[in-house]
């Protein structure tokens, strides 16, 4: 396979140990680029899932790739997120070319990036972190039956969807004023004299120059990859934000999967929305 040489990937939200989780994507995109530096910016393990006992072989597959770029030789920041907070605990910590921080910045062309999550500007998080539980375990439970229906439809030849995708785009009209998450986050790089930002967390890849008080910088939303399949991306002097080609043949993207019955469907919504609420 061809690689592509970039100077720095970002990618976000994976996800993994979830049905949420598009793993054969995640791998496809990791082995066709070759970076100086990828940065794994927050939610890369799903840790608030993880108690379900749920990590596929294509899970495991992502983790043996990244290992594998770091055997050569490539340094990857794992940058931590709400759902892998418990990393956080262990910032700084450096094993061979992997370092966990809790936030990266980087100079690129004599211009300073930070990179973060972006969990930190999201109030809900802060204040009612059950409700981002609760979300959580129905997003999870609206992909299991997403995965299903999409087992159906690759049987019967026709294209996958995605049953959030669609009810946040029917919900969520784009709105072009500064959101209070944008607001906060271009306050806060501007007044530490960034050039650019990049957050994950809101799944919403992005691309948008925010303008305060007569400074401005460029704040790049990297995606995620269980909805939009984006990565952040630096080459030839400037950040560019990558859109997978989704209409690329996937025979196989449901291998090694798990699907509960009905019962044990019902079961595991009512264990997920308790386990959110503890």
């Amino acid at each position: 396979m061809n690689t592509r040489k970039v100077e720095v990937a970002v990618l976000s939200d994976l996800h993994l140990a979830t049905h949420a989780c598009k793993p054969k994507k995640v791998l496809k995109y990791l082995k066709s680029i070759h970076p100086n530096i990828l940065v794994l910016n927050g939610d890369i393990i799903d840790s608030w899932r993880f108690s379900r006992n749920y990590f596929p072989k294509n899970h495991l597959k992502v983790i043996r790739q990244i290992m594998k770029m770091m055997e050569k030789g490539t340094p990857v920041y794992y940058i931590t997120g709400n759902h892998d907070e418990f990393l956080r605990k262990f910032n700084q910590t450096q094993i061979g070319n992997l370092k966990i921080v809790n936030q990266l910045v980087l100079e690129l062309g004599g211009q300073k990036t930070w990179i973060f999550h972006g969990d930190i500007f999201d109030h809900i998080i802060h204040q009612a972190k059950w409700i981002a539980k609760v979300g959580a375990a129905l997003y999870e439970f609206i992909a299991v039956v997403n995965k299903m229906l999409n087992r159906v439809l690759l049987l019967l030849g026709l294209k996958e969807i995605f049953i959030y995708k669609g009810l946040k785009k029917h919900l969520l009209k784009e709105n072009f004023a500064l959101s209070k998450f944008e607001l906060a986050l271009g306050n806060s790089a501007i007044s530490q004299g960034y050039e650019y930002v990049i957050c994950g967390h809101t799944h919403g890849p992005k691309t948008k120059r925010i303008e305060l008080n007569d400074k401005s910088v460029q704040y790049l939303n990297c995606g995620d990859w269980v909805e939009h399949f984006t990565a952040a991306e630096y080459y030839n002097n400037k950040w560019h934000l990558f859109y997978y080609d989704e209409t690329e043949d996937e025979t196989h993207l449901y291998d090694d999967l798990d699907y509960p019955e009905k019962k044990q469907l019902y079961n595991q919504l009512l264990q997920e929305l308790a386990f959110s609420s503890a």
